[in-house]
């Protein structure tokens, strides 16, 4: 009889413990079955240490430099069928030129320009405003004329170097719109630049190079012995062309303080 209840109290002990083992950990009075279980799947906790994502920049835009232009090739003329006027006289150089310019400069449909008489009239008007020995009218008094008969400013100026006489020339035409004067031929005779080719504008770039004159002779179609033939109207002539008669002026050929160089009757701006 105690054997029989000392097995049924063992088996009572037994099924107490196995019962203990399967039930939770967890009191009675902690027990919340209103409150969300959190899972795995519920996001973490913000924390200020979580580096945000990372997003490439774009990469910050460069400046591309605009390129140097190039010079091209470029022209400018402004004579017109007209213009020309021959000297009537082997003399009165200075006087054509004189009339040349005239209808060269005027765009406004004056008279032209051209009658012998008054050729004569300006080469005395020329004379009376130079000073030579040999009593004949210099670039002095071609400017002088030019500027009181209302198509100056002109002046006369001396340039050493050949290249820098042809630019100084092509950039007055260019600026003023009015021709030059070139005095030829160690100071003989003088042409009319009416314009020119060049590689490069003058107004864009400073350092153009002259490729062609424009040049009227008013001695045409006699020429020179000594100094060859004479272009015809509006002839576009190489700078080594022109040289053959575009020379420096021989100073003892009148008196000037001016140095030894090309000369030129160049318009200059108004003012």
């Amino acid at each position: 009889m105690i054997g029989a209840k000392l097995r049924l109290l063992a088996w009572f002990v037994s099924l107490a413990t196995l019962i203990s083992a399967c039930s939770p950990a967890i009191r009675p009075d902690e027990a919340a079955f209103d409150r969300p279980i959190q899972t795995s799947s519920a996001p973490p906790a913000a924390r200020d240490d979580i580096p945000a994502p990372y997003r490439p920049q774009s990469p910050t835009p460069t400046s591309v430099p605009t390129p140097t232009p190039m010079p091209k090739a470029f022209a400018l003329n402004l004579y017109e069928e007209g213009d020309f006027v021959p000297q009537y006289t082997f003399e009165w150089c200075v006087a054509a030129s004189i009339q040349i310019m005239h209808n060269l400069i005027d765009d406004k449909g004056a008279r032209t320009w051209a009658d012998r008489v008054q050729q004569g009239e300006l080469w005395e008007m020329a004379r009376a405003r130079s000073s030579n020995s040999f009593n004949g009218a210099n670039p002095l008094g071609w400017a002088k004329v030019l500027n009181e008969s209302g198509m100056g400013p002109y002046a006369v100026v001396s340039i050493a170097d050949y290249e820098e006489a042809l630019q100084t020339a092509a950039r007055a035409i260019a600026d003023t719109g009015r021709p030059v004067g070139l005095v030829m031929w160690r100071g003989r005779h003088v042409w009319v630049m009416s314009g020119f080719k060049s590689l490069g504008d003058p107004d864009q770039f400073p350092e153009f190079s002259v490729t062609g004159i424009r040049v009227q002779d008013p001695l045409y179609p006699y020429g020179d012995d000594q100094w060859g033939p004479s272009p015809a109207p509006n002839s576009l002539l190489t700078p080594k062309q022109l040289a053959t008669q575009f020379v420096v002026r021989e100073p003892r050929r009148w008196s000037s303080n001016l140095p030894t160089g090309y000369m030129l009757v160049l318009p200059l701006a108004k003012a």
